[in-house]
């Protein structure tokens, strides 16, 4: 996705290394590390389906998949993460949804089966849910797929978004890329705010450059003002880079970028810090951009975890902390990232520094 941060951002003596994208369960710890990489011209990345958890976030290449269904996994529509009547197409005055949202996930599939059987897309759209996550039962994904078909058939925004990844996935239905774009496109402009990211994604994928941003933008942008937290970061880039129609505005961009941090996206957390640091795009606020690039760093974001041991180290935003400075440090290494600013430092610490930092490394893992 289109970087946010330029090259500079933090820059002391040796060039900070670029962001870099949140450590994963799969992420080996080598001997030797290898240096992050320094920052690159403004692209786009493509970002994987998120099952049945919380999203952790560009266009998709071939092979990769669109972000998937959010942690309400009903479009998102409510604020205290409880699912969204409207998703089903209907009102939660009906057993089966009731059943559904007082976790009687078996009770809630028993009666909604035969209401589904009897052609109700609201119906068909809550077995194929209770079905794709397994709840209450074994999960059964090629069942769920006929479901959502059926639902999605019937205009159910929901179930064409879900039947869509479905056609793009090709694990249990044919894959129909075809299909797939269709049903994100009916989604998208039915107000599903996950199916406007992802229908972005795939114009951005079918067209490259300029002229794929402009088409996507206006979707990334309802997205966005929906409260789609990847949706606002990708605005931010947008903005911060001045593509896709948009004219560059460095304000607007820090504008999205905070709206995407207070939501927990660490790209995001991490991006605004820097900014706020560097005084980009308003004010410098250094106990700001601290406070940022901590929340970030706590959240595993590998690259905060290093440019936050920096901020320790220089005494930016907080009291110059040599041992919370290579504690820090540990954890980004231990990921995986090297920095040669860094690594002068921590050559500089003495042995009983190195064991402090060490044993405080390990008491914020």
């Amino acid at each position: 996705m289109l970087s946010a941060t330029t090259p500079g951002a933090l820059a002391q003596g040796a060039a900070d290394p670029a962001p870099a994208q949140k450590a994963t369960p799969e992420t080996k710890l080598p001997a030797k590390s290898p240096t992050e990489p320094a920052p690159k011209a403004p692209v786009i990345e493509p970002l994987a389906k998120t099952p049945d958890t919380p999203p952790a976030s560009g266009p998709l290449p071939a092979g990769a998949k669109p972000l998937g269904v959010d942690p309400t996994r009903f479009g998102g529509g409510r604020s205290d993460g409880k699912p969204d009547p409207a998703r089903f197409g209907t009102k939660p005055a009906d057993p089966a949804y009731g059943a559904f949202q007082r976790g009687l996930y078996k009770t809630a599939y028993n009666l909604a089966l035969v209401r589904a059987e009897n052609g109700d897309p609201a119906a068909q759209t809550l077995v194929a849910e209770i079905l794709s996550r397994g709840l209450g039962m074994a999960r059964n994904e090629a069942e769920a797929a006929k479901w959502y078909a059926r639902a999605s058939e019937q205009g159910v925004p929901e179930a064409q978004f879900q039947y869509g990844l479905m056609l793009l996935d090709g694990r249990f239905v044919k894959a129909d890329p075809q299909g797939a774009y269709a049903l994100m496109q009916a989604a998208a402009e039915a107000g599903n705010r996950l199916a406007q990211f992802n229908f972005a994604q795939m114009l951005v994928d079918r067209e490259s450059g300029e002229k794929g941003l402009a088409k996507a933008v206006s979707y990334y942008e309802r997205a966005a003002r929906a409260g789609l937290a990847d949706a606002q970061y990708a605005m931010a880039q947008v903005h911060a880079n001045g593509v896709g129609g948009k004219a560059k505005d460095e304000k607007e961009a820090r504008r999205w970028l905070l709206l995407a941090a207070r939501q927990n996206f660490d790209t995001a957390q991490l991006d605004l810090a820097t900014w706020l640091v560097d005084g980009r795009g308003g004010g410098r606020d250094l106990k700001e951009g601290f406070r940022w690039m901590r929340r970030a760093a706590e959240g595993g974001n590998v690259a905060a975890q290093n440019r936050l041991a920096k901020l320790y180290m220089k005494g930016l935003g907080a009291d110059p902390d040599s041992i919370a400075a290579a504690a820090w440090y540990i954890l980004a290494r231990r990921a995986g990232l090297t920095d040669p600013e860094m690594e002068d430092f921590f050559d500089g610490l003495t042995d009983e520094e190195l064991q402090k930092a060490l044993e405080r490394a390990n008491r914020l893992r």
